[in-house]
C-alpha cells in the first residue's frame, strides 16, 4: 500500500526532493569564490629573459584566466545581491497568490538560464562583453535562486509545522550546503584538469538537477495537498493575500529580518574573499585556501540537522539568535589581528552560523500567519540581500580596484567592517528578545511549553500572537492574558 499524507514518510519524501532543489544552485553560487585566481588574474603572458643575447625566454601563460580586478569580481556577487533583493520581494507575494507549483518551475528555470549565460561569458574572454554577459547571468541566476529557496521554504513550512519544523529546515540547509562543500572540495581539481569553461557548465548542468526535482516536487505536493483535503481552503486563503499585509507584520518580524541581515552580511561577503584572503595574509596556495574557506559550509552542513532536531525540542530560539552573535565577534577579531591559522576561524564561523541558520531562519513562520509565509520569506530574503549587496561593494572598494596583490592593511579593515555587522546584529538580536517576552515569549517556548499553553482553554498562541495587531502597539486587547 502507498504512503498516504497523512504518514510521517510521505512529508520527509516531499522534504528529500524539496532539499535537492536548491542543491546544485548553491554549487555554483560560489564558483567563483573557489575559482577567484582565475577570475583576477592576468591574461596577459610574463616573459623574463634567461640570458643577455635573448636565446632562451621563460614564459608564464595563464590562458584560463578572465583579468578581473577585484572590484569587478565582487560585482559579480553585488549584482546577484540586488537583483535577490528586488525580485524576491515580489516573488514571495507570487508564491502566495499562485501557489508552490508554479514557484518551483519558474525559479529553477532561471537558475538554469542564469548559470548557463554565466558559463556562456567565458567564451568572451578578452574582449568588453565578457563582464557584461556574465553579469547578466548571475542576474538571472539571482533571480531564480533566492525566489526558489523562498519556495522550498514555504514548502517546509507546510508540510512541518507544528512538527519537526527547525529539523527540517536544518535538513534544507544541509543539502544546499553539502553543494556549496563539494564545490569547495571538487571545483579546484575539476578546474584544473578539464579547464575553466568545462568548470562553469558543469555547474550549470547540476542546476538542472534544481529543475528534475522541482518537477517531482510539485506532483508530490499536489497530491498531498488533494488527500489532506486543503487544497480548496489553500486557494482560498491565497485569494485573500494582499501585498499591503506587511503593515500587520509584528515588531518581532521586523527585528528578527534585521537580525538575520547583519548576520548574513558577515558571512557571506566574508567567504566571497576568504580564499583570496588566506591566500594572501598566511601564503596558503589554492587549492588548500579554497578548503580552508569552505569550512565555514562543512560545519553547516553537518550541524544543521542535529541543530534543527535540538531547537525544535528546546526552543530557546531568540536567546540563541544573541549567542550565535556574541560568539562571532572573536572570528573577525582573529583573522584582523592575529595569525592563528585561518582554519581555527573558519570552522568557529561555521559553528556560529549554523546556530544562526537553525534558529532564525524557521522563526519566521511563527511570527507571521501561515497565508503570509511566503510574503514574509521573499521580504526578509530581500532584506538580506541588499544589506549583502550593500557590503559586497564596500569590501570591493575596501579592497581596491586594482590587479595584483591586495595589501594586508585593507584585508584587516574588511574584517573590522564584517566586525561592526556583527555587533550591529546583537544590537537587533538583545531587541527582538526583548519585543518577544513582552508579547508572550513565543520564540522561546520549549515544545513541552508549548504544548501546555496550548491545553489551555482560554489562552491560545493566536490570541497571544496577534498578526493584526498594530507594529509596536504597547497594549493587548483587554479579554487576553499573557503567560509569562
Amino acid at each position: 500500500m502507498g504512503l498516504r499524507a497523512t504518514d510521517c514518510g510521505y512529508r520527509f519524501l516531499v522534504l528529500f526532493f524539496n532539499c535537492l532543489l536548491t542543491f546544485g544552485s548553491y554549487f555554483c553560487f560560489d564558483m567563483p569564490s573557489v575559482l577567484q585566481p582565475l577570475f583576477t588574474g592576468s591574461t596577459f603572458c610574463n616573459t623574463t629573459n634567461s640570458s643577455v643575447n635573448h636565446t632562451a625566454e621563460n614564459q608564464t601563460c595563464c590562458q584560463d584566466c578572465l583579468g578581473m580586478n577585484a572590484d569587478q569580481y565582487n560585482l559579480l556577487y553585488a549584482i546577484y545581491a540586488w537583483t535577490n533583493a528586488v525580485i524576491v520581494l515580489g516573488a514571495g507575494f507570487l508564491i502566495d497568490k499562485l501557489g508552490n507549483r508554479v514557484g518551483v518551475f519558474l525559479f529553477s528555470s532561471l537558475c538554469v538560464l542564469g548559470s548557463s549565460t554565466f558559463a556562456a561569458g567565458v567564451f568572451l574572454r578578452g574582449t568588453p562583453y565578457l563582464l557584461p554577459l556574465m553579469l547578466i547571468g548571475r542576474l538571472l541566476f539571482g533571480a531564480g535562486n533566492g525566489s526558489l529557496t523562498i519556495v522550498q521554504n514555504r514548502i517546509t513550512a507546510f508540510w512541518f509545522k507544528d512538527k519537526e519544523l527547525a529539523l527540517a529546515f536544518g535538513f534544507t540547509l544541509a543539502f544546499s550546503r553539502l553543494g556549496s562543500v563539494l564545490n569547495f572540495f571538487l571545483t579546484p581539481n575539476f578546474a584544473k584538469a578539464f579547464g575553466l569553461t568545462w568548470t562553469l557548465w558543469g555547474g550549470a548542468m547540476l542546476c538542472g538537477i534544481g529543475f528534475v526535482s522541482a518537477i517531482i516536487v510539485s506532483f508530490l505536493d499536489k497530491m498531498g495537498v488533494k488527500q489532506l483535503g486543503a487544497d480548496d481552503n489553500m486557494k482560498e486563503e491565497s485569494k485573500k493575500v494582499k501585498f499591503t499585509d506587511i503593515r500587520h507584520f509584528s515588531a518581532s518580524y521586523w527585528l528578527l529580518a534585521l537580525t538575520i541581515m547583519f548576520f548574513y552580511n558577515g558571512v557571506f561577503p566574508f567567504v566571497a574573499d576568504a580564499s583570496d584572503f588566506i591566500e594572501s595574509k598566511y601564503d596558503i596556495q589554492p587549492p588548500t585556501s579554497s578548503y580552508l574557506a569552505g569550512a565555514v559550509y562543512d560545519v553547516s552542513m553537518v550541524l544543521s540537522p542535529f541543530l534543527g532536531g535540538m531547537i525544535d525540542v528546546i526552543g530557546k530560539r531568540g536567546y540563541l539568535a544573541v549567542l550565535c552573535c556574541l560568539l562571532t565577534i572573536p572570528v573577525f577579531g582573529l583573522l584582523a589581528f592575529t595569525y592563528v591559522y585561518p582554519l581555527v576561524a573558519t570552522l568557529w564561523l561555521g559553528i556560529t552560523y549554523s546556530f544562526a541558520a537553525a534558529s532564525m531562519w524557521p522563526s519566521i513562520p511563527l511570527v507571521v500567519s501561515q497565508a503570509t509565509v511566503g510574503t514574509a520569506m521573499g521580504l526578509t530574503t530581500s532584506i538580506q540581500m541588499v544589506g549583502i549587496g550593500i557590503c559586497n561593494i564596500v569590501v570591493g572598494e575596501i579592497l581596491g580596484q586594482k590587479n595584483g596583490k591586495i595589501p594586508l592593511e585593507r584585508w584587516q579593515y574588511m574584517m573590522i567592517f564584517m566586525l561592526a555587522n556583527t555587533l550591529a546584529c546583537i544590537t537587533t538580536s538583545v531587541m527582538l528578545n526583548i519585543n518577544d517576552r513582552r508579547k508572550g515569549g513565543i520564540l522561546n517556548q520549549s515544545r513541552r511549553q508549548k504544548m501546555a499553553r496550548e491545553g489551555k482553554p482560554l489562552v491560545s498562541a493566536v490570541d497571544e500572537y496577534d498578526e493584526t495587531d498594530p507594529l509596536l502597539s504597547h497594549t493587548r486587547r483587554d479579554n487576553k492574558s499573557i503567560i509569562n
